[in-house]
């Protein structure tokens, strides 16, 4: 048995602030720490979500020189888009701050300075990169050259993207600055660091024999990194956007992001609650759970922990840290620079009122334990065969015959047979298995759990058949009409931490004043409620609705491609047209023939006018080449022409067809012609 808490912590990744969140974020992170904040509270507990951007590190000010504007007006963009989006969707934070607050400014130099007096960091002088150019030391993400790994140009000094290799400046072939674009030098310069090393052991006996409960990805990497030696790490960086190192001789120092951003958790509380922040920090009797993305277990696990170790004063530690791996889309890799991700700020304009269906379908496609992969033909199906189609349709038959049969008041139950038995006996077994579930943070499985509740309901009323019984037997019709309602009534319990909005829909169609987990289980509308009209929960998503989307992405991997295959000097192939039939194709009659004549198009500077030889008849075609052929290069050249074109009229000339052309890759048009000459007439394909 674990130990029991008075209250629970909740904090969550703070997103940083230089784009929008997408559906990874919210698949890794903020559903999963939402639905654990709203169960939480159902059960009546003292909870405390802590949200919050974190503005601060290089990719903040390279994004600033970029787009010629201040690093504040680029944290201050993305921090309302972010903040809006996250309550669009229902993120029930209690508090959504900033980094870049004079609250968060004031305890993040506090906490450094309390371990820089109590001699808790390593002070080392090394010799850094430095750009001579801009007078400045360069963060590795200014430094740009040739990846030793795979050779491609513009790698950064701390990754490639091309290849996906961890770099550091030091391996770059001819590192430049990529800020002025010159030569590097390297000088010394002086940081403070974490030295880890020194809590190893504690560490290890804090996780690797304490905390073996923890996922097994979570628990794994911790283990890799602890087995394979903790080194120092560097708590200042040479910058000039962030929390200023608060000692002297730190002039152009900042407290490297790292280390800044984990202190939001608590200068957000702070903000929040200025005299109460302490028993949420620094009480046994408070359970903090962190959820965060795989790639930040080292800092959540390690680091942080490590910082309040060395911190010091009562903080207390994480309980457990239940981090995901990562969400593919449509089987490739999410990636904000190729802009290749479902915003979420686009989808709340998109799908309007459908903002349960987006958290049910991350949910469902949790990447718990393994990567796993969004498609938008998974996310049309789940939502017209499983929310409309078992909940949604349950609900409104419940709610419809109620109102047809019983003028909307719950009806009395009246004998009970072996079916409502059954049923009404599953309900407690499916609360269990869905209260164990939330509890040991395996979502999947509770949506399912609620999900199986509504199949339940939608399989006792195929069963039992109501409607047909309201000929014969009104009485039995009551007491399956009430079971069906109680059902409904706790479905919209059972579904309120996953699909809070459709919740709050039920309740009111229910005509509740409010749930709580308590009654789960139970008879929750008294004989003769009265119930309120039925809605439908769900609308069906529409081809239509998903196509837009999947054009979307598409023109987004053809821009990628293009810009990919002009970065590498050659040009990237026209997108594949929509798919046609044989059928579609073989109404196209493309056939050779060969110009008599061609002269240009008065007033015009691209088209000529040609009269071809079919080998059926002499026609007219106008068509736009003059920038790159003569009239006296057309004369007797033999083409292929699409000849049952309907005709058209182009500057007052009736052209009948069209000539086959390809454009070739320094943009000049060729025409598509026979290897051999032919007969006109001759049919191609």
């Amino acid at each position: 048995m674990g130990k029991e808490f008075k209250r629970h912590l909740i904090t969550s990744a703070l997103p940083y602030a230089n784009g929008p969140v997408h559906i990874g974020h919210l698949a890794g992170v903020y559903v999963p720490a939402d639905i654990y904040a709203r169960f939480l509270r159902l059960k009546g507990e003292e909870v405390l979500f802590i949200g919050g951007s974190d503005e601060h590190g290089v990719p903040i000010t390279i994004k600033a020189k970029k787009e010629g504007c201040t690093p504040q007006d680029v944290v201050d963009k993305y921090h309302n888009i972010i903040k809006d989006s996250f309550q669009g969707l229902g993120i029930s934070f209690d508090v959504y701050s900033r980094t870049s607050s004079p609250t968060h400014h004031k305890t993040a130099a506090a906490f450094f300075k309390k371990l820089y007096d109590e001699g808790k960091f390593v002070e080392k002088e090394s010799e850094q990169y430095f750009d001579p150019e801009t007078n400045t030391f360069l963060a590795d993400r200014y430094i740009t050259g040739t990846c030793p790994k795979c050779g491609a140009e513009g790698a950064y000094g701390d990754q490639c993207e091309k290849c996906g290799s961890t770099l550091s400046p030091e391996e770059l072939i001819n590192p430049k600055s990529s800020i002025s674009g010159g030569e590097l030098v390297k000088k010394p310069t002086k940081h403070w660091y974490l030295p880890l090393d020194q809590y190893e052991g504690w560490l290890k006996q804090w996780i690797l024999e304490g905390h073996k409960e923890w996922k097994t990805n979570v628990y794994g990497q911790c283990k890799s990194w602890i087995d394979g030696g903790l080194q120092p790490r560097a708590v200042s960086r040479d910058l000039d956007w962030g929390v200023p190192v608060p000692v002297e001789g730190a002039e152009g120092k900042v407290l490297y992001v790292w280390f800044d951003a984990p202190i939001g958790y608590i200068s957000n509380t702070i903000e929040l609650l200025p005299n109460e922040w302490e028993k949420w920090w620094k009480s046994e009797d408070t359970k903090m759970v962190h959820f965060i993305g795989k790639d930040n277990i080292v800092f959540h696990c390690i680091v942080f922990p490590s910082m309040l170790k060395a911190h010091g004063d009562g903080f207390i530690l994480p309980e457990n840290v239940p981090a995901n791996e990562f969400l593919n889309l449509e089987g490739d890799k999410i990636s904000t620079s190729r802009n290749w991700a479902v915003w979420l700020h686009e989808y709340l304009v998109d799908f309007p009122g459908k903002q349960d269906v987006l958290r049910y379908v991350l949910c469902a496609n949790a990447p718990e334990t393994k990567d796993n992969d969004f498609t938008w033909k998974d996310f049309q199906t789940r939502n017209n065969s499983e929310l409309v189609a078992i909940y949604g349709n349950f609900v409104n038959r419940a709610i419809v015959l109620t109102h047809k049969y019983f003028e909307g008041k719950v009806p009395a139950v009246g004998t009970l047979t072996d079916v409502d038995k059954e049923v009404l006996a599953e309900i407690p077994q499916i609360k269990a298995s869905l209260e164990h579930n939330l509890s040991t943070y395996k979502f999947r499985e509770a949506l399912k759990d609620a999900m199986n509740l509504a199949r339940l309901g939608n399989k006792y009323l195929t069963e039992t058949e109501p409607w047909k019984l309201a000929k014969t037997d009104m009485e039995r019709v009551a007491t399956i009409l009430n079971i069906s309602l109680q059902l409904c009534a706790n479905l919209a319990i059972a579904f309120e931490p996953f699909l809070p909005f459709s919740s709050e829909k039920l309740v009111k169609m229910l005509n509740l004043e409010k749930i709580s987990w308590s009654e789960f289980g139970g008879n929750i509308l008294a004989d003769g409620h009265q119930l309120n009209p039925a809605e439908l929960l769900f609308a069906k998503v529409e081809d239509a609705e998903i196509q837009a989307q999947i054009d979307k992405l598409n023109a987004t991997k053809a821009a990628n491609e293009a810009a990919a295959a002009e970065a590498a000097g050659t040009p990237a192939p026209l997108p594949q047209k929509e798919e046609c039939t044989f059928d579609d194709f073989m109404k196209m009659d493309i056939r050779t023939a060969t110009v008599l004549e061609a002269v240009k198009v008065p007033k015009t500077d691209k088209l000529l006018q040609l009269t071809i030889d079919t080998g059926i008849d002499t026609r007219t075609i106008v068509s736009g080449i003059a920038e790159h052929y003569t009239p006296e290069e057309m004369v007797g050249k033999q083409i292929c022409i699409l000849a049952n074109l309907a005709p058209r009229k182009i500057k007052g000339i009736e052209s009948r067809g069209m000539i086959l052309m390809a454009k070739d890759e320094s943009g000049r048009m060729r025409f598509v012609t026979p290897a051999e000459a032919v007969d006109n007439g001759a049919c191609v394909g």
